[in-house]
């Protein structure tokens, strides 16, 4: 009983849990570093949020695609994201373009918007220099405020956030704090919802230990997808890079910038397993056991959501209809948002 409460009085109503939001593409296999980095944080702020989880289709129209592939591939991530464990009894998973005010919203934060601070983004600068500048999608360009609208629809408390997208969570912040300033109080300014060290946040590439796990790598030898045959993983984790010093005492040690290789294995093994990686290392005097060691973790992780993913894709009209449903949650929480905006604004209302 609270302090100040007196017996016989009304419970004070519950404080609304936080809300966080996060969103995922459908293009591009989901690998090892989307799970460990991202989607396992998902499973476990479902129980300490009131989340909110969306396939970003529209994010998926900024490059060239095929239409039909798009379409199997937001169920294909939709079925892995159950798979994982979000549970829509304790989360709300839902389709981008299914809520419409999503591409609304996004126009008004547009005229909000500067082309100066959208020229900075550097994930546009790295994408429109692979296909040339003069050749990229007004949409390429525009795509931080549509993540912006994607945040800010849902009054989000906390946005999980690898390093990649600090720059744009940066800026949806400047633009609700802008907006809030000269239209009045409208939307919240989230936060980031970062892992802890040792949360696998950086799940480096098995060939290219100093470079991300990333769905764009120019070779997928050093990247674990989600789907592939449990052999197929093993062989992968056995033929990481380690290092050129010779195996004996002291050569496994968790030494990131020394020894890339060898810590991004005890990473791995410190973060499905548990403990910290520069203990697991004193149980190593050689590299071979290491990685079959690492190997037995990612098969053991990855085989039971394979498993999971491959019951749930035999009833698609299922996870069709989990989608439905939380597309009409969504948008019961979008419309309020959306609805104060346009009026803060200036827009008539119809």
């Amino acid at each position: 009983m609270d302090e100040q409460q007196k017996p016989g009085q009304p419970a004070p109503p519950a404080k609304p849990a936080r809300r966080v939001f996060s969103g995922i593409q459908p293009t591009g296999a989901p690998h090892l570093g989307n799970y460990l980095g991202a989607l396992r944080w998902w499973v476990d702020f479902q129980d300490r949020y009131d989340a909110f989880y969306c396939v970003v289709d529209l994010h998926a129209l900024t490059v060239p695609g095929d239409p039909e592939e798009l379409s199997k591939s937001t169920l294909t991530m939709a079925t892995l994201l159950l798979a994982c464990g979000l549970d829509p009894a304790r989360c709300t998973l839902f389709v981008q373009s299914h809520v419409h005010y999503h591409a609304d919203l996004t126009w008004l934060l547009e005229c909000t918007a500067s082309m100066g601070e959208l020229s900075r983004m550097t994930q546009f600068k790295d994408k429109a220099q692979k296909g040339g500048e003069e050749s990229a999608r007004v949409g390429l360009f525009a795509y931080p405020v549509l993540m912006a609208a994607d945040i800010l629809l849902y009054d989000t408390d906390l946005v999980p956030v690898g390093d990649d997208q600090r720059q744009h969570l940066e800026l949806t912040r400047d633009l609700a704090q802008r907006w809030n300033s000269r239209y009045g109080p409208t939307f919240v300014v989230p936060e980031a919802a970062i892992p802890p060290v040792g949360g696998g946040a950086r799940v480096m590439d098995l060939q290219e230990p100093r470079r991300k796990m990333s769905k764009s790598a120019d070779s997928d030898a050093g990247v674990v997808y989600l789907f592939d045959d449990p052999k197929v993983i093993e062989r992968k984790v056995k033929r990481a890079v380690t290092d050129l010093d010779p195996p004996g005492p002291g050569s496994v040690r968790w030494d990131p910038e020394e020894k890339p290789g060898v810590s991004n294995l005890l990473e791995l093994l410190a973060t499905i397993r548990g403990g910290k990686p520069e203990d697991i290392a004193r149980a190593y005097d050689g590299y071979a056991r290491l990685k079959s060691d690492a190997a037995d973790a990612v098969v053991s992780l990855v085989r039971p959501l394979q498993e999971r993913y491959r019951e749930l894709s035999q009833d698609p009209g299922a996870v069709q209809a989990v989608l439905a449903a939380g597309a009409r949650k969504a948008e019961e929480v979008a419309a309020a948002t959306y609805d104060r905006a346009r009026t803060a604004m200036g827009l008539l209302t119809a």
